[in-house]
Order: C-alpha cells, then sequence, then structure tokens
C-alpha cells in the first residue's frame, strides 16, 4: 500500500459524510481514479467492469474486480478479504450476460437494493450498459447521479499526496530536459517521444517513474495551432515550434507540464507572445491564496490577455492529482471564470496558458499547489520560449 491504513480510513469517513449530506447510502465509484483513493487498488483492469462500493455505515469499502484481477485486489488494497468481490470470467464478452448482472446479485444478497444508490454517471469506463443493468436489477432502489461526490473530496490533498507529486514533478523536469535535448531538425517525433518515455519511466534515482494517464503531447509547426495532438513519424523542421506537453508520475499522481521549443532563427512574435503568456500565467499564480476562487485566478489571468488583445476560449486549469487512462485531470475545479470553488490549502491544479492562432501556437503549463501564503509550483524551469538556434 501507498499510505498507511489509517489514511484510507480517514478518505473513508469523508465521503461517507458527504454522502450523508447528499442523501445516498450506497455509492458505486466507477472511476478509475475513484478505487485507488478509496481502496489501493493498482492494476491495468480498468478497460472492463470493476468498482469501488461504499456503504454509508460499513468501515471499508467493497473491491468488485474481474477474477482474473483478484490477484492484484489482494495485493494493492487494505481491505479484508472478505470486501474483495470478484466475478467470473462467464460474464466477460458474452452479452447481453454482463458482470454488473453480478453486481445486482450482491446488492441484492446483501439487502441493499431498496437503499438510496449513487452512480457516477459522467465517469469514464461507466458505459450505458452498465447503467441498465443497476438501473433494470434494482427496480426498488432511489438511483441517483452522484455528481462526482468522490472526485471532490479527492480536491485537497494530504501532505503524503503532496510528496507523490513533488517526486511526479521531479520526473516531469528530467522528461522536459530531455525533451528540450532530443527535438532537433531532422529527428523523427517518434523517436523524440520515445526518449521522452524512456526517461519519465527512468525517473531519478530514488524513485521511478510509472506510465501516465495522458500520452506525450507533441504538436508540431503547424500542429501547434490545434491541441492533444500526439508525435507522428514526421521529422522536425528548422524554423518551426513545438509544444511538449508531459508528466512524470509517481504512485499514480501526476504534475503536468507544457513548455515549447522553437528550432532555428529567434521569432520576435513567437517570442513576444510567450512572454505575454507567461505574464498572464504567472498573473494567476500569484492570484491563488486560500480564501481567492477559481474565478479570481481566471480574472486575473483573463485580465492580461484582454490587455494585449488575445482571444483563449478554453478553460485555463484544471485540479489534478490522482490519474488513469485517459486523463489527468480531477473533473472538479476549473481555472475559468464563474467558477467560484474556494481554494484551501493543499489544493493543486494544472493551469494551462496556450494561445492558438491560424497555423501556430506557443504554449507554457505549471502544476500549482495552493499553501498557507499563496502558491507554489511543484516544477521548476523557466517557462520563456527554448530556443535552439
Amino acid at each position: 500500500m501507498h499510505f498507511a491504513e489509517k489514511e484510507y480510513k480517514q478518505r473513508l469517513l469523508k465521503v461517507q459524510k458527504m454522502m450523508l449530506d447528499q442523501g445516498i447510502e450506497l455509492l458505486i465509484s466507477h472511476d478509475t481514479n475513484n478505487i485507488n483513493y478509496l481502496t489501493g487498488y493498482d492494476a491495468w483492469s480498468f478497460y472492463y467492469a470493476q468498482c469501488a462500493i461504499v456503504h454509508i455505515n460499513a468501515d471499508q469499502p467493497v473491491c468488485f474486480v474481474r477474477d482474473q484481477d483478484a490477484g492484484g485486489a489482494y495485493l494493492k488494497t487494505y481491505l479484508k478479504k472478505e470486501n474483495i468481490i470478484v466475478y467470473d470470467e462467464e460474464y466477460i464478452h458474452t452479452w447481453p450476460k454482463h458482470p454488473y448482472d453480478y453486481l445486482v446479485k450482491i446488492i441484492k444478497d446483501k439487502k441493499w437494493d431498496k437503499l438510496s444508490i449513487g452512480l457516477e454517471m459522467d465517469a469514464h469506463y461507466f458505459t450505458a450498459f452498465c447503467y441498465e443493468k443497476i438501473k433494470q436489477g434494482l427496480p426498488n432502489a432511489k438511483i441517483k447521479d452522484s455528481e462526482r461526490l468522490v472526485n471532490w473530496a479527492r480536491l485537497i490533498k494530504s501532505d503524503n499526496e503532496i510528496k507523490f507529486m513533488k517526486c511526479a514533478a521531479k520526473i516531469s523536469e528530467i522528461g522536459m530536459k530531455t525533451a528540450y535535448n532530443v527535438i532537433k531538425p531532422g529527428v523523427r517525433q517518434c523517436d523524440a517521444v520515445g526518449e521522452i518515455q524512456k526517461a519519465l519511466f527512468f525517473g531519478t534515482s530514488e524513485y521511478g517513474g510509472e506510465y501516465s494517464s495522458i500520452a506525450t503531447l507533441l504538436p508540431t509547426g503547424k500542429g501547434t495551432s490545434a491541441s492533444h495532438l500526439t508525435a507522428t513519424e514526421e521529422k522536425f523542421v528548422n524554423g518551426e515550434a513545438t509544444i511538449i506537453e508531459l508528466s512524470g508520475v509517481y504512485k499514480r499522481y501526476h504534475a503536468p507540464m507544457a513548455r515549447t521549443v522553437l528550432l532555428g532563427k529567434p521569432d520576435q512574435i513567437k517570442i513576444d507572445t510567450m512572454k505575454k503568456t507567461i505574464e498572464a500565467l504567472n498573473a494567476g499564480i500569484n492570484a491563488t491564496k486560500p480564501g481567492n476562487t477559481a474565478n479570481d485566478v481566471a480574472q486575473a489571468f483573463w485580465k492580461v490577455l484582454d490587455k494585449y488583445g488575445i482571444e483563449k476560449r478554453s478553460r485555463t486549469g484544471y485540479s489534478i492529482g490522482i490519474g488513469y487512462p485517459p486523463d489527468w485531470g480531477e473533473h472538479t475545479l476549473n481555472i475559468y471564470k464563474g467558477d467560484m470553488t474556494v481554494l484551501k490549502p493543499n489544493v493543486c491544479f494544472h493551469m494551462i496558458a496556450v494561445m492558438q492562432f491560424d497555423d501556430w501556437g506557443v504554449e507554457a503549463s505549471e502544476a500549482i499547489r495552493v499553501t498557507d501564503k499563496g502558491a507554489e509550483l511543484f516544477c521548476n524551469m523557466s517557462k520563456e520560449l527554448h530556443v535552439k538556434s
């Protein structure tokens, strides 16, 4: 286990308090990140049905996994053996039979089928089929959306979680320095990413890295005007910029970072735009302090962009922590105008300043921790446009 049992119990009590406030007696959490948060379970098994189940009065959650993955649950969770419930291989890809048929049976056997049941209606991997099985199988239950209850429970990190994110940040720095080194004219994008990934997995001599919940993003040339592009076999070209967005990972905790590299002669328009971008990013960082809201940070950020007449429609940040594919965001706080979430110590978010134009763009981002006094950056690297002449 990555945390002491005491910390898992504190998490459970926090979730149960939130359940009580929302009138939920039984919570079924399908979100991979939430399963890890509640139980410690960590395996690449989320491509098929699994969940954590929390009863309002239970002293432990239940971990519901495929029989083939039971060994991982025994090894990776703090749960008693009887709280690990497995379903048979007969439920795998044998439609219309489905693992949630067995889950429904378990809920009925435990006399939980008339409770108020909270579901994570918008969680990754919670399919329409999962929902229909619960809805049809538990007609006497009061089913409602849990509204990302566990995600919100994860918003404020423990000191132990912060330590893991700081480890991840050191790995992020190594990955970015590797990117600066290997991105050169004539080098294939895929070869560069191979070296970056190697560095992210190697980590440091004290702690190794893990797979990230998002692939290394590497838009280059005209691709910098678009979002979320990955490497191809094309070669880097002199005179073009490349945006690198990556994250080191330690014990499933992420600390994302983005930077921009320009190959060839300095391009004054890109340099000036990056300076304006960094000014906006720093304004948001300076507005990050306990008692302020996500909206306050966003307003400070956009005030700078408005001054320069730069338009940006997308949000500029989101909360981070545990991450499994396909996303390292927590799906709670957004650094966006109108989000009135109050910042508290150990809230962590990824603040992204990406400026995209017709056929080019620049980007810098920081993983940020709210402290008692203000903001702390997880990574320590210059945000300036990195020009390689």
